[in-house]
């Protein structure tokens, strides 16, 4: 089945929304008569912008809840992630398009005057004082969403602290949601556009009190304890758990959201191990930051842990000759695969292991062991520093029927652009490559 990209998602999700609009200027209200041009430009500017703004980030808040029933369609919860970001970076687009539009007001009526300009719908005095509040919600939540979208794109801020300022997005969500449905047109509420915006406001406000309450992924979390901690080469942490019964078991390659310390928090870690008959989990743990750099110190045998999932289709399936090609600690998913394999031999398997110095790195004595007894699987370890990056030519070089595999890989996201960039180079478009593109922000 083929995968829907976020950006089929989005654009999708946004057309819609858009032609709920039109349709409702067309067959409802239409424009108002005797409206000047620019003032008519401003107000429905307004709407449309305060449409898109309240539905992407309705989206947001429904994308926030791990939705695993859009796992299958978008290819993972990989791909819900990167498809929640950038609703979020649109929202944002949108949320400034909204605010230019209402502080423009002033300049219109410095050129034009405010002859012409489209009056706004009066109801009751319970309505007028709604009004007032949605607008001050508004005002409120503006700036600081604009914030948190700026520091979600701003890479170099700490994962921490933004994890923490995070936290306030439901609240803001609620905010602005107030805002929108307080200045919707009341000739809306008659309209498909209306329906639409109270759905996505309903759907979104259940995924913000989720996320207040705590409850995001918890039918999903099981207790477990530590089995054993290593540290086979600094910077890495390899940790065995085992999980209480009632784990629902999963497929080689899936991930977890592994909670370590209570007031870290989780994050998610490809399990490296294929399920087993004692309920054990393996991860292998990179130090990336401040948390994971010194973790296997932190650890001890026995201590309890909460593991989430398993979340991801990244999981070897297909019936075509497999390429696996692994990038440094991308190689976890691999792991579980091959010892899958062990159990349950499957299609043939290419493995294409690219490490800095294959020497002394943890990864390979391991890789080694696992291969040695699984007479359908080749592996092939690139030493990067001597032998320089693997590109498509040599992997084709070494892979006379690549033309007739998948290829699945896991790596830096700059080795993953020149594997598709090679790709289209040497002609091997048709060639399916699956990656995983998780990215918390």
């Amino acid at each position: 089945m083929k995968k829907l990209t976020p950006t089929a998602l989005l654009g999708a999700f946004i057309t819609l929304l858009v032609l709920a609009w039109g349709a409702n200027l067309r067959y409802g209200a239409g424009l108002p008569a005797g409206a000047a041009p620019l003032w008519v430009f401003r107000a429905e500017l307004l709407k449309l912008s305060g449409l898109l703004a309240v539905g992407l980030m309705s989206l947001i808040m429904v994308l926030a809840t791990r939705p695993v029933w859009l796992e299958k369609p978008l290819g993972g919860m990989d791909r819900i992630y990167q498809t929640h970001k950038w609703a979020g970076i649109l929202a944002g687009i949108a949320v400034l398009i909204h605010w230019g539009a209402d502080e423009a007001g002033g300049l219109i009526k410095g050129l034009i005057g405010a002859g012409g300009k489209v009056s706004r719908e009066h109801g009751s005095e319970l309505y007028e004082s709604l009004l007032d509040l949605g607008k001050e919600m508004g005002e409120w939540a503006l700036y600081p969403l604009l914030i948190l979208i700026a520091l979600t794109l701003l890479k170099r801020f700490p994962f921490k602290p933004w994890r923490v300022l995070h936290r306030a997005m439901p609240v803001l969500y609620l905010m602005g949601a107030l805002h929108g449905l307080m200045l919707a047109p009341l000739t809306w509420w008659q309209q498909p556009v209306g329906w639409a915006l109270a759905l996505l406001v309903a759907a979104g406000s259940w995924g913000a009190v989720l996320s207040l309450l705590g409850r995001i992924g918890k039918r999903r979390q099981y207790r477990g304890e530590i089995l054993q901690v290593e540290e086979p080469a600094p910077g890495l942490t390899r940790l065995t758990c085992r999980i209480e019964p009632r784990w629902p078991g999963h497929r080689p390659g899936q991930f977890a959201f592994l909670t370590l310390h209570d007031r870290e928090g989780s994050h998610p870690f490809t399990i490296a191990s294929a399920p087993r008959e004692d309920g054990s989990l393996c991860f292998a743990i990179k130090a990336l930051g401040d948390y994971t750099r010194d973790l296997a110190s932190r650890l001890k045998v026995g201590q309890h842990v909460t593991v989430e999932g398993p979340y991801g289709c990244f999981d070897f399936q297909g019936e075509k000759p497999q390429v696996w090609i692994a990038g440094g600690v991308g190689v976890t998913p691999f792991l579980a695969g091959l010892e899958a394999l062990h159990h349950a031999p499957g299609t043939a398997v290419s493995l294409h292991y690219c490490c800095r110095d294959s020497r002394n790195d943890p990864f390979v004595p391991q890789l080694q062991r696992l291969c040695a007894d699984l007479p359908g699987v080749r592996l092939h370890i690139h030493d990067t520093p001597r032998e320089g990056p693997l590109t498509v030519a040599r992997l084709a070089q070494l892979e006379p029927g690549l033309a007739g595999s998948d290829i699945w890989f896991c790596g830096p996201a700059g080795f993953a652009r020149s594997l598709k960039q090679g790709l289209r180079t040497q002609g091997l478009d048709q060639v399916c490559l699956h990656q995983e593109a998780f990215e918390m922000r």
